[in-house]
């Protein structure tokens, strides 16, 4: 089975917890999560990175470069606007990237 490898990004710490929890409750699924929108550049450039999960809280502007950032690297990073939704939604927007993963 693959590991997906998740950096979610937000500015709610009580959010990004609960994500972590949520994507972490999935077997293979792994995530870091991150508020400093300037260390997250770096992280996917150094890292295993599957998808980039937007979370709440991130300015418009970021949020168009760091998918912009993604889609000019030499990896395939994926980028999901999640906003709530529980974790059917996620595992949905997961699934609709890769999916080979459904069972």
């Amino acid at each position: 089975m693959k590991t997906l490898h998740f950096l979610v990004i937000g500015k709610n710490q009580e959010i990004l917890d609960a994500l972590k929890r949520i994507i972490e409750n999935n077997e293979g699924w792994k995530a870091e999560i991150q508020s400093d929108e300037d260390f997250c550049y770096q992280y996917i450039k150094d890292n295993t990175v599957d998808i980039v999960l937007l979370s709440s809280g991130l300015d418009d502007h970021f949020e168009q470069a760091i998918k912009e950032f993604c889609n000019g690297l030499d990896k395939e990073v994926k980028v999901i606007d999640h906003y709530g939704g529980g974790s059917g939604l996620l595992k949905n927007e997961v699934y609709s990237l890769f999916p080979n993963l459904q069972g």
